[in-house]
């Protein structure tokens, strides 16, 4: 009898450590969706061209928040990054354009990032620059990208900023953010990076089919090296600007931790 006992509670034991481990193991494989979504600029426009993958992720119950980078290191654009994720409650999706890349690349690092999302962007390694990257490959005719002015400045050149940056808006969207285009300190794209966030956190990554400012085959290559998963959208620069849904897309995907 007491032999009986001692073999229902082992099998009992046995029974529910099993179910323990299925539970574990579904909640490692299925991650709960994480509802924080932070978009980081790049260099030449300001956060307001985010607007439409804002509309539409907050639609989808998402708490979207966006950065306004001074554009003036790598190690400011980090602080302002930051200082975002750390009002935010739970974990967030860090999402770059551009140059916003790099800087997501180091600021991922945070415990409240839970993914990276790069949209067209750069994805620098440890001891890489954006500058190395960029240069990687010949430029495209249309790139309008100009050296440092004299206080150390870059710009990107008005009359190219159509079909170089924002090939697939409207002339009169493409002169407004012309006009509108932030001042890049040469610091930013000539700073190696010092963490890596892609390393160890799950990234996705657009890859702009027609973009003029960074080449499509520079991105690739960043991509592959990190294995992100990639979508190729055909579309600008301003891909996120002129095909939002598209882009929302696939930051929703990364909420949701789908491979």
């Amino acid at each position: 009898m007491k032999q009986q006992l001692l073999l229902k509670k082992t099998a009992g034991l046995l029974l529910a450590t099993m179910f323990l481990l299925v539970s574990i193991t579904g909640s490692a494989q299925n991650p709960a969706p994480v509802k924080n979504i932070v978009l980081v600029h790049g260099a030449f426009a300001d956060g307001s061209g985010w607007e439409g993958v804002y509309k539409l992720l907050s639609a989808r119950g998402y708490n979207v928040v966006i950065v306004q980078n001074p554009l003036l290191s790598l190690e400011e654009d980090v602080e302002s990054v930051n200082r975002v994720l750390d009002k935010l409650e739970g974990q967030a999706i860090l999402v770059g354009h551009s140059w916003g890349g790099a800087v997501i690349t180091q600021a991922g690092v945070s415990p409240k990032v839970a993914g990276l999302v790069y949209v067209a962007a750069f994805q620098p390694d440890a001891g890489e620059t954006v500058l190395q990257w960029a240069t990687s490959l010949p430029p495209a005719p249309e790139s309008g990208i100009l050296p440092p002015d004299a206080k150390g400045f870059i710009y990107f050149d008005p009359a190219k900023y159509h079909a170089g940056f924002a090939a697939d808006l409207s002339k009169e969207k493409a002169a407004f953010m012309s006009a509108s285009q932030g001042a890049w300190s040469a610091k930013g794209p000539t700073t190696p990076l010092t963490q890596v966030a892609w390393k160890t956190k799950p990234s996705w990554a657009v890859v702009a089919t027609e973009d003029k400012a960074i080449v499509p085959d520079i991105q690739r290559t960043m991509y592959k090296r990190s294995g992100s998963i990639v979508t190729e959208i055909k579309g600008s620069h301003v891909v996120f600007i002129s095909k939002p849904q598209a882009v929302a897309d696939v930051i929703e995907a990364a909420a949701k931790g789908k491979k």
